[in-house]
């Protein structure tokens, strides 16, 4: 690991000037994902801003109903508490499936949505990798690609975004509060908030410079029944080959995002209304650019096995 300085930052304005000033610095609450790549070199951050202490941690109702979750809510808070388990169950089964008990109590909301791929070649420092060092290629292609992404991949980048959260928060409309380095704030789209990776794909969110994310808001709770299935190696402590999270209505109509098969969460509106007519019509739009490699071409058949046993749940 580098050498590197460290401060507690006061205030959350504070923060973002110092990131917006120092393009060598990094915000670290939970550290679940950067201290590991800090460690390996991947990440070489000069200057750590903790913003443990910015009281970002409530999680609290709108005035319309809706949920607003602060950006240093660990994830074990969020998956236990009340109102998500009650409203939002989609969202707190996805946290129940990622990581172990022990990354949930550090992890935090901001930090699950800003965590970066597990590609092997990214991890793997002799490999060349476009995301870690851009222009330099992609291993992935022609190399290992069981895990890899089967639809909005590119020819610089075929890795997977990793977290279990935000393939909930996608499936509902979750949006993203920011403040930026001139002090304004900004709401995202979680649907715009990740970037598909073209040629850049060490860019992996729309967030500018400095830009730090405060709390990320749910809508109203939406009703029927909330499912998030993932399918994995091994029973736990595994990242996802992929995954379904739905919200199915009695008529059967629903939303559905899926992980593991993108660059960033999955979801095709469009493929929400043949839901009701069953899985393989709702595959057959969700991945209907898909582009597998002869390794991962399973992922196609197990996306529409997987939401066919979702269906099923849902209707009893």
């Amino acid at each position: 690991m580098r050498a590197f300085t460290y401060e507690r930052a006061s205030s959350v304005e504070a923060a973002v000037q110092t990131a917006a000033g120092n393009r060598e610095a990094k915000f670290i609450a939970g550290g679940t994902n950067l201290l590991d790549l800090m460690k390996l070199e991947i990440e070489t951050p000069t200057h750590l801003i903790d913003v443990n202490g910015l009281g970002l941690d409530a999680i609290e109702t709108t005035a319309d109903g809706g949920l607003r979750i602060g950006a240093m809510v660990r994830n074990t808070d969020l998956a236990s508490h009340e109102i998500v388990r009650r409203d939002y169950g989609l969202l707190s089964r996805a946290l129940l499936a990622g990581a172990s008990g022990q990354l949930r109590n550090k992890a935090t909301t901001a930090g699950n949505l800003l965590q970066r791929t597990r590609c092997p070649y990214f991890y793997d420092t002799n490999h060349p990798c476009n995301k870690r060092q851009p222009g330099s290629g992609c291993s992935a292609i022609g190399g290992f690609s069981r895990l890899h992404a089967v639809v909005g991949a590119s020819d610089a980048c075929i890795a997977t975004h990793p977290s279990d959260m935000a393939i909930a928060m996608r499936a509902l409309d979750a949006v993203v509060e920011t403040v930026k380095a001139d002090g304004s704030r900004n709401a995202v789209p979680i649907a715009t908030f990740h970037r598909l990776p073209g040629q850049t794909p060490q860019i992996e969110t729309v967030l500018d410079q400095g830009e730090f994310i405060t709390a990320v808001v749910l809508p109203q709770p939406l009703g029927g029944k909330h499912i998030y299935r993932k399918v994995r190696d091994r029973a736990s402590y595994a990242f996802a080959l992929i995954s379904v999270a739905a919200v199915i209505q009695p008529d059967g109509k629903g939303r559905v995002a899926v992980g593991g098969v993108a660059h960033k969460p999955w979801r095709v509106e469009a493929a929400e209304a043949e839901l009701p007519k069953g899985a393989r019509a709702t595959a057959t739009i969700l991945l209907a650019d898909a582009r597998p490699t002869e390794q991962n071409r399973f992922k196609v058949d197990l996306v529409e096995r997987t939401l066919g046993a979702v269906i099923a749940e849902a209707r009893g």
